[in-house]
Parts: C-alpha cells; sequence; structure tokens
C-alpha cells in the first residue's frame, strides 16, 4: 500500500509544492510504510523522473491531450484510476489553487473525507493524523480517518522537501474516456504579467494595508520587497478599494501564505488576514497603532509612522546588500 502524491505541473513545469507534497510523504512512509508514488495528468512528460531526487519511487504518468491544461474531471479520473493501482494508505495533494478543487472531487468519488490545508502530519498507532487550522486559525484541530485511503492537502511553503538522488521509474497510467464527464473545457487560460513569484511560493512576503492611504503609496512598498528580494502583498481593505489586484490579497478570502519572513506594513491585523499569514515562519509588523491586533502574533513589531519606516528600512537593508556584494 502505497502513499500517493498529486504531482502538479503547470505550463509544462512541475511545481515546487509537488516536492513539498513528496517531501512530506517520504517522511511518512516511514512510519505507515510502502512506497512513494506520483501521479500526474499532463499532455508531455514534464520531467517526471527527476523527482525521484525528490523521494518518489515511481510516477505514474497519465498523458492526454486535453491535460495540457487543467481539466478537472480529467484529472479526477487520473487520480481514481491511480488509487485503483496502488490501493494507497494516504493520498497528498498540494493545497494550491488546483489541489484545493481536486482534491474535494477526489474524496466525493472515493466515499471518503478530506482534512484540506493542513500544516502539520504525524503516524500515531500505525494510523495518519492531521493536523489543521480553523476558524480562521483561532484554533487548531486534529483529524483522524476512519476510512482509507486518508486524503488531506498540504498547506504550501509548510513542508520540506527531501534533497536526495537517484530517478523515478514513469510507468504509463491509462485513463477511461468518458465522453460524459467532459461537461467543460478550458479554452483559453488568461494570466497576470510574469516576472514576480506567486505569493503562495514566495520565500519574503512584504505586505501593505489601508493605513498607507492610496495605491501611490504603494511605490515605497515595493521599493523595499525589491531590496529584499520580496513578493508583495496587500490586505482586502486595499483589494477592495482597487489599490492592488485581487491576486495580491492575503488572507482568509485571498492566498494563504507560509513565507520564511512576512513583512506587514500598515495592515492593523483583522482576524481574515491573520487566518492566512499566521503560519508565516517570522512576522514583523509596522503600524503606529502600538494596540494594533498583529502585534499580537508578530515576531518582531515596530511601532512608527510606515511612511518614516519603510524608506530608513529600504536603505538599511540596500546597504548591507551592497556591503555583501
Amino acid at each position: 500500500m502505497a502513499i500517493l502524491v498529486f504531482v502538479e505541473q503547470r505550463n509544462g513545469q512541475i511545481r515546487a509544492v509537488t516536492r513539498e507534497a513528496l517531501g512530506e510523504a517520504t517522511r511518512l512512509a516511514a512510519g505507515l510504510g510502502g512506497p512513494v508514488v506520483g501521479v500526474c495528468a499532463a499532455a508531455a512528460d514534464p520531467g517526471l523522473a527527476a523527482l525521484g531526487a525528490a523521494g518518489a519511487g515511481e510516477v505514474l504518468f497519465a498523458r492526454h491531450d486535453a491535460f495540457a491544461r487543467y481539466d478537472a474531471a480529467g484529472y479526477t479520473r487520473a487520480v481514481l484510476a491511480a488509487v485503483e493501482r496502488t490501493s494507497p494508505k494516504a493520498v497528498l495533494f498540494p493545497a494550491s489553487a488546483m489541489g484545493r478543487d481536486l482534491a474535494p472531487r477526489v474524496a466525493a468519488r472515493l466515499g471518503v473525507g478530506l482534512a484540506a490545508d493542513c500544516t502539520g502530519l504525524a503516524v500515531e498507532g500505525g494510523k495518519l493524523v492531521a493536523t489543521r487550522p480553523v476558524f480562521a486559525g483561532k484554533a487548531i484541530q486534529r483529524v483522524g480517518f476512519p476510512k482509507s485511503p486518508a486524503l488531506v492537502s498540504l498547506r504550501p511553503k509548510v513542508f520540506a522537501p527531501v534533497a536526495g538522488s537517484g530517478t523515478a521509474t514513469v510507468t504509463p497510467l491509462e485513463v477511461a474516456e468518458d465522453p460524459k464527464a467532459a461537461r467543460m473545457r478550458v479554452v483559453d487560460v488568461s494570466a497576470a504579467a510574469g516576472g514576480k513569484v506567486d505569493l503562495t511560493e514566495a520565500e519574503i512576503i512584504v505586505s501593505g494595508g489601508r493605513g498607507l492611504k492610496g495605491p501611490e503609496n504603494f511605490g515605497m512598498i515595493e521599493e523595499l520587497a525589491a531590496a529584499l528580494g520580496a513578493t508583495v502583498g496587500a490586505s482586502r481593505a486595499v483589494v477592495d478599494a482597487g489599490w492592488r489586484p485581487h491576486g495580491d490579497q492575503v488572507g482568509q478570502t485571498g492566498k494563504t501564505v507560509s513565507p520564511k519572513l512576512y513583512v506587514a506594513v500598515a495592515i492593523s491585523g483583522a482576524i481574515q488576514h491573520l487566518a492566512g499569514m499566521s503560519s508565516s515562519r517570522c512576522i514583523v509588523a509596522i503600524n503606529k497603532d502600538a494596540e494594533a491586533p498583529i502585534f499580537k502574533i508578530a515576531d518582531y513589531g515596530l511601532v512608527g509612522d510606515a511612511f518614516e519606516v519603510v524608506p530608513a528600512l529600504t536603505d538599511a537593508v540596500k546597504k548591507l546588500n551592497a556591503a555583501h556584494v
């Protein structure tokens, strides 16, 4: 009985969240037993053999021209075919946009539960136990799985990939055609301009809030982000005001992020925002209100005017960068 991992690829590139899931599957295999097997649906092989270095012993490859873009029904059938082939103890998905859509479909077809957006997995008494935040991060829930397989989705940037060697065996996976299942098809994808790392995969994020007073002042946030090599984020209030695109929103109704460093500038810390970034490894808050809720979860807090603090911080980072060139 294997541990099955959904291999997420986009535009022929395997996404980093896949290696994170494979790393966790490798660690779980020590307690649950069984091999680590990936399953990928794509129009062409995105380099699946290389996933052996990330922990996969075998990758089941469902190739179809329709899988060039994400096809919910087709991808679901591919994962179900892999489940039938491997009889896994657990199936791991990234809690990405794709994984959040796909995992519940697979769970419904299998008639089992799904623990979504998990931040921890453990083996206790030979059984899998998942940890996930609930109630907008106010509580932590421990989840058991009465039915098999156990389905979980993993929050990006929380689980560490493994650095191994070797290659995975790539095995063709036949997926039964079902014309009735194709109730819709993707004809085009309108993507945002490239050049920046997606928030869910960013190592460092600098987010701005309503305290910046206007979209014209986000220039200093972008300058600090550039100095840190970071991605720019925003609070819901900023996005609702039209200052930043929705893709920049961090929070319960935006993107859930777990970077190594999260810098919150002029963000008070509404519970919806905290739910989306509280699992960051290090949180730095800059706000002129010493009673702002963001300071309750911040590792470092700086009480001061963002219009004075941020430029000074940017200059300091630039000097450090110059000193290490």
